[in-house]
């Protein structure tokens, strides 16, 4: 016992962790685990004690980095502010009430004029005892006309004419001069309810990575602060009135990070601007993303939004929305249900309200906040240089910014380099859904607007092709899979295929073991697809796969041919000239090559519908 006493565990050096991870990666070299984000961060494998950079203490102090209040959300917990789906004024009415006795904290919907005319009418004295969560986006002034004064309003009715503009293209002067009259008016009858909103959700919709977010927010508050004051509004009342609104996307530490990186931005800005620092501290209403959801397979959008909510709430917000799983389709009681008890399960379950800061300190996180705090201040001061944020969006350079971010993020997730779950990797093809499209009006606009996306969007669009053509053509479109060799041959890449097709809606249909040409030529005969696709190791093709593609050439010369896996350069001039049409392997650009397969198929029913 002694002897086990006295042992301790040797000391290591980060030099020693290097020497064993490359022993791991059979000689690769541990730079080697290092990833670039969107942002242009490279992201270390591993974040040590030399990473570590000074950092407030507590929550509510210095930068604000670790929020605004000192024991974070055990004293103020986050509002859950779930935005009520209705389609009348009664219906909204029974389901506020519903909400508020289920866990509800703060009153939030999406407006329409007559909701914004019988604003009391159907609220009564929850104007009193709930704080608001309302984005008024054009109806601001007609709903706070229709508010009785009182300082005890409280939350947020705020608009945003600025993301407006980007995200529909029109925009008129004289209407910011009025609004900004409206705000400063509305500060005398409503002292303590913010009605200026910094709503980066349409940038992030867009494709914008968290630096554009960060960068476009700072610009925006910076213009209404100027606004505002240049009215004659008092610099203390300005700041009072705004509140800043995030989505919140699936990169869980990134996201996280970003909203600690906006407080510290917006806590320098406001240093800049002479405030004392019990004034700086940013106001924060959240929602999850929508960009990152998708129609198919819905029921993962439950782990997304878990995600997402997860990282808002350790990100310190004080508003929290999170869409319903199957929002796309049409949200639910169920879904609604679910969306609102996921932020009473971080709460009580998860004890989220139980603990002060539990990101505060982390290696890795404090270094991605200062990292995005110093990119986004970059991108700001060049927002600045460039006239404000109104300027950079009549330019179109903010615009084309983020675009070329999204074309990044498509790019990897047509070449499934960017896995969505149930959509371009593991789709479940007897999956049936109704969405609703919402086209972009583009008439009379101004600016280049900002198109609200969603990652997903290419993919489900391949899958209503599919299922367009099983409705005209009675059968679900295929591709033959030819299978050479025993099973534990062809089988690795047989599931990578299946997997690679079903995300465009392509059923397989796959032959038994192939050993010789007649068995191939008998499976052909069977199998009437326009498409046959060769499936099985590199041996076995150099073996006898070249002898069985050219005698199903000369028998079934109107069959296209492919073939799984990625044949060496030398080699693959010869399969082309044999009749391959197309290599399809792990870096090959999934949506493209399932378009052009769907398009061909496509063209099939068309002829036979003509015939």
């Amino acid at each position: 016992m002694e002897k086990m006493r006295s042992q301790q565990f040797p000391n290591r050096s980060i030099d020693d962790w290097k020497v064993k991870a490359e022993q791991s990666l059979k000689g690769k070299k541990v730079e080697s685990l290092q990833s670039n984000s969107y942002e242009s961060i490279t992201l270390k494998p591993l974040y040590t004690q030399d990473d570590e950079l000074p950092v407030s203490e507590y929550p509510g102090g210095a930068d604000f980095r670790r929020g605004t209040s000192l024991l974070g959300h055990v004293t103020n917990e986050w509002k859950i502010a779930q935005r009520i789906q209705y389609k009348t004024a009664d219906e909204l009415k029974q389901k506020l009430e519903d909400a508020f006795t289920k866990g509800q904290t703060a009153i939030s919907f999406n407006l329409s004029n007559e909701i914004a005319d019988r604003f009391l009418e159907l609220l009564g004295e929850k104007v009193e005892d709930y704080p608001f969560a309302i984005n008024t986006k054009r109806f601001q002034t007609q709903l706070l006309a229709n508010l009785s004064s009182g300082a005890e309003l409280s939350g947020y009715i705020a608009s945003d004419p600025i993301t407006l503009f980007a995200e529909e293209g029109t925009f008129e002067m004289e209407a910011l001069q009025d609004w900004v009259l409206e705000i400063k008016q509305a500060d005398r009858y409503f002292p303590n309810l913010r009605t200026v909103l910094i709503d980066t959700t349409p940038y992030h919709n867009g494709g914008a990575n968290a630096v554009q977010e960060l960068a476009a927010a700072a610009a925006t508050g910076v213009y209404y602060l100027d606004k505002l004051t240049e009215s004659g509004m008092e610099f203390d009342r300005a700041l009072s009135k705004m509140v800043f609104q995030f989505s919140i996307g699936s990169n869980f530490f990134m996201e996280l990070a970003k909203l600690r990186a906006a407080r510290v931005i917006w806590n320098r800005i406001t240093e800049l601007y002479g405030f004392p620092e019990n004034a700086r501290g940013m106001q924060i209403a959240a929602e999850t993303s929508r960009f990152t959801k998708t129609v198919y397979d819905s029921h993962v959008n439950l782990l997304r939004t878990a995600n997402e909510a997860f990282a808002a709430v350790l990100g310190g917000v004080q508003y929290l929305h999170v869409a319903p799983f199957d929002e796309l389709a049409g949200a639910s009681p169920f879904s609604e249900r679910i969306a609102r008890n996921m932020q009473l399960i971080l709460k009580e379950e998860a004890l989220l309200n139980k603990v002060v800061d539990p990101a505060g300190g982390s290696w890795y996180i404090e270094t991605l906040t200062n990292v995005l705090a110093e990119k986004a201040w970059a991108l700001f001061q060049k927002i600045e240089a460039k006239g404000g944020i109104l300027e950079g969006l009549k330019m179109n350079w903010l615009q084309q910014e983020i675009d070329e971010v999204f074309t990044r993020k498509k790019l990897d997730a047509e070449t499934r380099k960017q896995s969505i779950v149930g959509t371009n990797v593991y789709a479940k093809l007897d999956e049936s859904v109704t969405c609703t499209k919402i086209e972009t009006v583009k008439d009379q606009t101004k600016i280049e607007i900002i198109p609200q996306r969603r990652l997903a969007e290419p993919f489900e669009e391949l899958r209503r092709k599919a299922k367009f053509i099983e409705k005209h053509k009675g059968a679900a479109p295929d591709v033959g899979l030819l299978c050479l060799g025993q099973l534990k041959q062809h089988k690795a890449r047989l599931d990578f295929m299946k997997g690679f097709l079903s995300a465009g809606g392509i059923k397989t249909v796959e032959s038994t073991p192939i050993f010789t040409v007649d068995e191939a030529r008998l499976y052909l005969n069977e199998q009437p697809s326009k498409f046959i696709c060769i499936c099985g190791t590199n041996e076995q093709y150099e073996l006898f796969g070249h002898e069985i593609l050219a005698a199903l050439k000369l028998d079934f010369p109107e069959t296209t041919f492919l073939l799984a896996g990625l044949p060496d350069k030398e080699n693959q001039n010869q399969w082309l000239t044999e009749g391959i049409q197309l290599f399809i392997h792990v870096k090959s650009n999934c949506y493209e090559t399932l378009a052009a397969i769907l398009e061909a198929l496509e063209v099939t029913v068309d002829e036979t519908e003509k015939a």
